[in-house]
């Protein structure tokens, strides 16, 4: 099959992005599409006196692909040495120091709610077509003790999430080796020895700690922590949501602080420190129960590396993490100075994803960043 632009096109849009991993038209398809906004294209044209017939930026796509075809090292060079341009630019214009100020005054992060996916479908279901409200009156009146802080809580972690991730991207972005892509590429953030990859930021999954634990023997925390409630005569709400039992348990071992609740709340953490080292010490493990674990609505089986924050001593703060300069820049750049060293091979894995009958096969790697 002739590999032309059609054919890096139907891969893309088919989300089959394996062999563009070593192939270099295909890594050069991407790059192309990354400067496909108006501004960018013509800028970049001029910069090269490259002239183009065509006028839509479809057109132009496959146009300017056409000619970088006919001698692929030259244009590598070329959209390599313009996106770093572009990309200095752009790292300038951030003021670095006033994000990081701005994200120290978020104190709480809470979602408010037990939405997984859609806030709009949350209050829905909550507030509108529940059969228990019929008043308006009795709707007016959760705007102030619900509604409210629901929609609050989503907006500051949202607005939290995105300039917190803006923080993370100027770090890699900052880094020699990467190439970033500048316009937006659906399921590639930049390029790293043109492997294009996908950045994922994440906390340490609860789900894979409880799983571990199970084969380990070890038991639930809750139940764990139930029971040394019980045993130390700690009282506590048996009706509320486990989070906040968990939290008012652990909080009262701390207030406690004697002898007993010291052991307890160290035994916890020595036992998920040690899953923790295992999966830094076999990321692969770990990588692919992220994949086979994703969320349905966002599915995808690109090249991702997984940023993986960690507060050994409350799990619950990791989000913090995502501000804290003086940990995440030395762990990332750390990280991107060795990995040039890592072989393909080294970074491959294959992993199922329930309802799809195929297999996948990634690139994929994991740093990470422990307080």
């Amino acid at each position: 099959m002739k590999k032309d632009f059609i054919y890096w096109k139907k891969l893309y849009d088919g989300d089959n992005l394996t062999e563009f991993n070593t192939n270099m038209i295909g890594q050069l398809w991407l790059k192309t599409k990354s400067i496909m906004r108006k501004e960018l294209v013509l800028e970049f044209i001029d910069k090269y006196s490259i002239k183009l017939e065509l006028t839509t930026l479809r057109d132009q796509f496959e146009e300017l692909f056409i000619i970088f075809q006919t001698n692929s090292n030259q244009s590598h060079q070329q959209l390599d040495l313009y996106i770093k341009e572009k990309n200095s630019q752009i790292l300038k214009s951030l003021d670095r120091n006033r994000l990081v100020s701005e994200l120290y005054k978020l104190k709480i992060f809470q979602w408010g709610g037990d939405y997984q996916n859609s806030l709009d479908k949350y209050l829905v279901s909550h507030y509108v077509k529940t059969k228990m409200i019929i008043s308006y009156n009795e709707l007016m009146s959760k705007f102030e003790q619900e509604i409210t802080p629901v929609v609050q809580g989503y907006v500051l972690n949202s607005w939290y999430n995105y300039w917190s991730s803006i923080l993370i991207e100027h770090i890699f972005k900052s880094h020699s080796s990467i190439l970033p892509t500048v316009g937006q590429i659906k399921s590639v953030d930049f390029f790293i020895n043109n492997i294009p990859f996908d950045l994922k930021v994440t906390y340490f999954p609860s789900e894979y700690l409880k799983l571990k634990r199970k084969e380990k023997n070890l038991p639930v925390e809750l139940t764990f922590l139930k029971t040394k409630a019980k045993e130390l005569l700690i009282d506590f709400d048996k009706t509320a949501k486990p989070p906040d039992i968990y939290y008012e348990i652990t909080e009262k071992l701390k207030d406690r602080n004697d002898k007993t609740a010291i052991n307890i709340l160290n035994q916890l953490k020595l036992e998920n420190m040690g899953i923790i080292n295992e999966a830094q010490q076999n990321p692969k493990i770990l990588a692919k129960w992220l994949y086979e674990n994703q969320g349905e609505m966002r599915f995808g089986s690109e090249n991702r590396l997984f940023l993986v924050l960690i507060d050994t001593d409350d799990f619950a703060s990791s989000w913090k993490l995502k501000r804290n300069l003086d940990v995440l820049t030395p762990t990332i750049n750390k990280f991107l100075d060795t990995f040039s060293s890592k072989k393909i091979e080294d970074l491959k894995i294959e992993f199922n994803y329930h309802g799809k009958p195929q297999n996948f096969t990634a690139l994929t790697d994991i740093i990470f960043v422990i307080k």
